[in-house]
């Protein structure tokens, strides 16, 4: 078949069979390029869609990013259930076989340290917001302007000020805790930016967005130390997602003849994308 190799992944040979109705970006099956003792997951890609000219305007298209990043991360997450991907950036291309196999050699020595590394490990990302409403019971009609006097209305505004810096330490003060204890069930962590809520899409101030890195053997209790401090602070949402392949903590990522780059969309690790996150 002819077009451009879309490479999602790094990892192992691996004898379990993917899901057969698994496909990939534009709908091609993924399929294995071994190589030495490494195999890439790659599917065919149309060069009227993957060429230089042709993606530079594609990222200009949120719709075509968005899908090309779930069928991306459907790819990453099959392959977490069968072996230890190592993750390569959204929009990894190459010409063919015969470039995907120069990366690989190229990097072996490099993706197996880092595969040794994340082999039997997960990722789980966890972030805490301050509501941005908190519930509280409604108050009475505040006086208008011209009925306070100058020196009430400072007051009052001195009053919400200290307020909501006292919800803003407390939430400081929780999620400082909370990443505290779970960096003792965690191998190592990555604490990411605050989520921007306009292009995040979730409500309320990001106080922690963070990414754990986790033995399999150990995700149980890891989680149930999450559910346990979701109501323990009223006005703070603990939100967790995963388990990821570690984007996080794969390094730095192998570049294509062409890449999308650090594009996101979509949902997916820490950073609330589905790749280059780390990561999130």
């Amino acid at each position: 078949m002819t077009g451009l190799r879309y490479v999602y992944a790094v990892c192992r040979p691996f004898g379990t069979p993917l899901q057969a109705q698994l496909t990939g970006v534009g709908g091609d099956p993924p399929r294995l390029v071994p190589h030495g003792d490494l195999v890439a997951v790659v599917s065919h890609v149309s060069e009227a869609d993957f060429a230089e000219e042709s993606l530079r305007a594609h990222l200009e298209d949120l719709d075509w990013l968005t899908a090309v990043a779930r069928a991306h991360q459907g790819v990453i997450d099959a392959l977490t259930t069968v072996t230890t991907p190592l993750p390569l950036r959204l929009g990894t291309v190459f010409r063919d076989d015969s470039g995907v196999r120069s990366m690989i050699e190229a990097r072996e020595e490099n993706f197996l340290r880092r595969l040794d590394r994340l082999e039997g490990r997960v990722e789980w990302g966890v972030k805490v917001f301050l509501e941005s409403e908190p519930e509280q019971a409604p108050e009475q009609p505040a006086p208008q302007p011209a009925a306070m006097s100058g020196r009430d209305y400072l007051r009052r505004r001195r009053e919400q000020t200290r307020s909501r810096e006292d919800q803003w330490q407390r939430a400081e003060t929780f999620a400082t805790r909370l990443h505290e204890t779970l960096v003792g069930f965690a191998e190592d962590s990555r604490l990411h930016a605050p989520q921007n809520p306009t292009l995040s899409g979730h409500r309320g101030r990001n106080v922690l967005n963070a990414a754990y890195l986790v033995p399999r053997s150990r995700s149980e209790a890891f989680v149930e130390q999450v559910e346990r401090t979701k109501d323990d602070s009223p006005g703070l949402r603990v939100e967790l997602t995963g388990p990821w392949a570690a984007y996080s903590f794969a390094g730095e990522e192998a570049a294509g003849e062409e890449s999308v780059g650090e594009e996101t969309a979509g949902e997916g690790p820490a950073g609330g994308r589905t790749a280059g996150e780390g990561s999130t």
